[in-house]
């Protein structure tokens, strides 16, 4: 039986101000590090996601926990969808996701607006599907998360995760051990300037359920079906659900 870990970024505090606080102090590094830290390996893994969605053509699709926006903005490209809302308690994050949404001229289509993704606004069975990239580690309550996900899905509809996990198989999983643990929040710490927020990122990957485990935490939210699939010898998985 999974058990969520309380981890925050500064220590003792609510976890979702502290999250709030830290994703607003690394918003303008956010991406080149995303990037950069990934060897741009987080591109291919959007790609496999949309691939998975594009046998459902979902119209109208949420982006939880969006953070800049590149999910929510490759979605609206790949599937073509009626709507697309990105959510993010960051207002730094979402601002970052506004401006690379209007320079895609796709703001007919996508929008953005700051909400708690374990509180939303969203009435249910809204949504064909919802997409989530990096972002459930964060939460303060998975189970919680989960089940507004399931909530605001329309009956059928699809939830895709992107989650970064570590491997379990060697010699990958003491590669990834020894750059999570040195690589990651020294460079990390150089070009955000937050000594905090690269630690953290390796604590939440190593104490967040993975594989078969996640894949029962889905079914206990709600979802009838789940799946999963590693990518890239385990460095990211993707999950699948149907409601």
């Amino acid at each position: 039986m999974y058990k969520q870990e309380k981890i925050n970024p500064y220590g003792e505090g609510e976890k979702a101000k502290q999250v709030e606080q830290m994703f607003n102090n690394i918003a303008p590094t956010y991406d080149k590090l995303n990037h950069h830290l990934s060897w741009n390996i987080d591109r291919y893994w959007r790609r496999i996601a949309i691939r998975k969605l594009m046998f459902h053509s979902p119209q109208w699709i949420l982006d939880v926990a969006t953070g800049t926006g590149d999910f929510a903005i490759y979605a609206a490209v790949k599937l073509n969808p009626s709507k697309l809302i990105g959510i993010d308690i960051s207002e730094g994050m979402l601002e970052i996701a506004r401006q690379k949404v209007k320079k895609e001229r796709l703001d007919q289509v996508v929008s953005f607006e700051k909400q708690d993704c374990l509180n939303m606004k969203f009435h249910e069975q809204t949504f064909d599907a919802v997409i989530t990239a990096f972002g459930i580690r964060n939460f303060a309550d998975l189970d919680k998360g989960l089940r507004e996900m399931h909530r605001v899905l329309n009956k059928d509809g699809h939830l895709c995760i992107l989650e970064l996990t570590a491997p379990v198989d060697f010699p990958m999983k003491q590669l990834f051990r020894f750059y999570s643990h040195t690589v990651l929040p020294v460079y990390g710490r150089l070009i955000s300037k937050d000594s905090s927020a690269y630690s953290y990122l390796t604590k939440t990957i190593e104490a967040f359920p993975q594989g078969e485990e996640m894949v029962e935490i889905l079914k206990k939210a709600g979802f009838k079906e789940a799946s999963f699939v590693r990518l890239t010898y385990g460095i990211c998985t993707m999950y699948f659900a149907t409601k």
